[in-house]
Parts: C-alpha cells; sequence; structure tokens
C-alpha cells in the first residue's frame, strides 16, 4: 500500500468552506458538517486538472469508462453485479431522498436519531412522517422492532434507511437488515437506503451490505443511494446516483426529478470515475487514520464523566450522549469552549452532539483538550 500523509491540511478558512465559515473570526474548530479536511485524493486531483485543462464544460452525462468504474467499484466492493441501466445520476444524495419522498403517495417511515434530512425530505414532499426511534442498548444502538412495528400503518409506503448510519455509527449486521427486510416486504413498502457512507466501515473483518442485495424481491423495493463525496471527501463536486433495479420503480423516480433536479457537474463526473477506479491505495490509508482519530476520541469520552458513547463501528462521526453534564444546551457550551459540534437536537435527540474526527490528528489533538476543559467547567 502506498504512502499517504494525512498529517497536513490545507487552510480552509476564507475558502468558501461552509463548514470552517461558520465560526469565521472566532477561535472554534468546526467539527460538525460532515467534510474531512483531508485533501481530495491525488488520483481524483490529477483527473480533475486534466478535465480543467481541456477548458470547455458544458453539459455532461456519464461517460462508459465512468459506468466501469462504479459498475466495477460496486462489483470489488460488495460483490453487487449492477446492471448500467439501473443507475440514475444526482447532483447530491439529498437530493435523492427528496426525490424518493415525491416518488411515492402514502406515509414514509424513518428510525431517529437520523440525519436531518431524513425529516426535511418527506414535509418538503408533503408527506406524513412517521419515526421508529432506535434504542440504546447495552452500548450499542439497535433497531426496536417493538416501535417499528408500531409506527408503521397501512398507509405506509416508503422506508428511509440510513445504513451505515448518521449519527449513530453502525454498520448494520446481516442478520438485522434481513428482519428489517422481512419487515419491509411484509408491508409492501419501497426502501430507500441512504448507504453514502459505506466506504467508511471502520471496523476491520467487517463488510458493507447493501440492502438491495439480500434478496431479489427486496432489490425491486429498493432505491439505494450512494455518492463517492463522503469516503474521498468530494461533497462539493456534487454527483451521486441511485442504483433502482425495478423498472417500474427506477421510471416513477425519475419522473419525480423532472424539471427540478439539474445534470451533475461534469468536474464531478470527472471525480466519481477517478475515484472508485485509482484510489484503492489511499481508501485504505484513510481508514487507518480515521480508525486512530476514533479509537483517540473513544477513549478520551470514556475518561470524562458527564459522556458516553457507543463505538463507531463506520462513518468518521462520533456520537456523544452530553445529557450527563446537566446542561440546557450542550453545543452552545461546546462552542463557548472553542468547540463547533452538531446538535443532537437537530438529529432528534436533544442533549446529544456530533463530533466529526474527519481532521488532522493535531485538529484532535486539540479538540480533545478543549473537549475535557469543556466538561471541567461544566462540573464546577
Amino acid at each position: 500500500m502506498a504512502d499517504f500523509d494525512f498529517a497536513p491540511a490545507p487552510a480552509r478558512r476564507g475558502t468558501v468552506s461552509i463548514k470552517w465559515g461558520k465560526y469565521a473570526g472566532r477561535d472554534v474548530l468546526p467539527l460538525w458538517v460532515a467534510d474531512m479536511d483531508f485533501p481530495a485524493p491525488p488520483a481524483v486531483l490529477d483527473a480533475l486538472r486534466a478535465r480543467i485543462e481541456h477548458g470547455v464544460f458544458g453539459y455532461g452525462a456519464p461517460s462508459p469508462a465512468l459506468m466501469e468504474s462504479v459498475l466495477a467499484h460496486l462489483e470489488r466492493e460488495y460483490g453487487w453485479q449492477v446492471e448500467p441501466d439501473w443507475l440514475v445520476w444526482l447532483p447530491g444524495l439529498v437530493t435523492g431522498l427528496n426525490v424518493a419522498c415525491r416518488t411515492v403517495a402514502g406515509d414514509v417511515l424513518t428510525t431517529p436519531p437520523v440525519y436531518p434530512p431524513f425529516f426535511s425530505a418527506p414535509a418538503f414532499a408533503e408527506r406524513r412522517l412517521q419515526r421508529a426511534e432506535l434504542a440504546l442498548r447495552d452500548g450499542c444502538w439497535q433497531i426496536d422492532w417493538a416501535a417499528l412495528e408500531a409506527a408503521s400503518t397501512p398507509s405506509t409506503e416508503l422506508l428511509l434507511f440510513c445504513h451505515p448510519h448518521n449519527p449513530v455509527g453502525r454498520c448494520w449486521r446481516r442478520e438485522e437488515l434481513e428482519q428489517l427486510a422481512e419487515f419491509a416486504l411484509q408491508r409492501e413498502l419501497i426502501v430507500c437506503s441512504d448507504e453514502i457512507h459505506c466506504g467508511l466501515v471502520l471496523d476491520e473483518g467487517r463488510r458493507h451490505l447493501p440492502f438491495a442485495t439480500l434478496a431479489p424481491e427486496l432489490a425491486a423495493r429498493s432505491i439505494t443511494l450512494m455518492a463517492p463525496s463522503k469516503t474521498f471527501n468530494i461533497p462539493g463536486l456534487g454527483c451521486a446516483f441511485a442504483v433502482i433495479p425495478d423498472a417500474a420503480l427506477r421510471r416513477r423516480f425519475s419522473r419525480a426529478m423532472a424539471g427540478i433536479v439539474p445534470h451533475v457537474n461534469v468536474l464531478g463526473l470527472a471525480a466519481c470515475e477517478a475515484a472508485y477506479r485509482d484510489c484503492g491505495d489511499w481508501h485504505r490509508a484513510l481508514l487507518a487514520q480515521l480508525r486512530q482519530n476514533r479509537d483517540q476520541l473513544e477513549a478520551a469520552v470514556a475518561g470524562l464523566p458527564g459522556l458516553a458513547m457507543s463505538h463507531v463501528e463506520a462513518t468518521y462521526l462520533g456520537w456523544i450522549d452530553a445529557r450527563g453534564l446537566g446542561l440546557a444546551d450542550p453545543a452552545a457550551h461546546f462552542e463557548a469552549h472553542g468547540l463547533g459540534l452538531s446538535d443532537g437536537a437537530e438529529f432528534g435527540a436533544p442533549g446529544w452532539v456530533r463530533f466529526n474526527f474527519g481532521c488532522t490528528a493535531a485538529t484532535l489533538a486539540t479538540a480533545l483538550v478543549r473537549l475535557r476543559a469543556a466538561v471541567e467547567s461544566a462540573h464546577v
């Protein structure tokens, strides 16, 4: 495996970065929105340079080389044989969530705490949202099957599922997915599976299992959303895709896009092709760095009274229970101590915070010092 150095990172203040711009002029480390501080892989940068040198940026479409790159990646990483016409290209995964909600006429079911667009997408589509809260048992987040049964009604048509899960960091196991598949098939639900973090499974020996691969009858009712953006840190390039094996469902999805969803930009297409085809070594090195960061964060939280977090199996996001500090607004408290974390209330869980550890070792070290100081201050 080639050597990649994740220690340096370009300064991001003043670069129109949403992440860093939020605290402009303040000594606050931004560890909130889910983008990493690491540069994109060298092969992606080379592909972008080559595309820019061409000089013309007209409307683009996925090339045969891009399709080959994506399909080969899905088969190599997940053993998933996907047909080219199953892919529907999108300018972002959140767009896919919103289109999925517009694809159905019935109610939408999801499992909080969860990524905020899981709440907003049904609302924008004027669909009723049904919630089945995840359960935290023995330090591990689990699907609450009783809650799922209770939340579902005959009018439920779509299940929005986060896999791997943002923010709780679960890489769902086969037996959990199979039980969820049985639930969905019994109720004839369409399942929209957000798998944008599928390339960020941190536990060694674990492998992401696409939900649609569990059974042909499930694939026929599945919309799988994927993108290179999180894994290869290129979210600003706006390139994602839906895998929809069933032709009728794919037509419904495409009709819901008509007139409101733009084409993917040509730089996003070029970056996607290179990311999936040429960046395997970089990806493996990234996972090693993220595992190291995760382990440091988990150890630090374990030593701080009033905080708790479950093991992060996937993603670069720590989901921290700060309710033990007895604060009315933990996110504001941490921000006052120089840490810009995501407020758990946005995910449906007041009292929690989300900590993005996709940063350099130096940034993480500073953040952990500030985390301890914030906790000690809360106990004064």
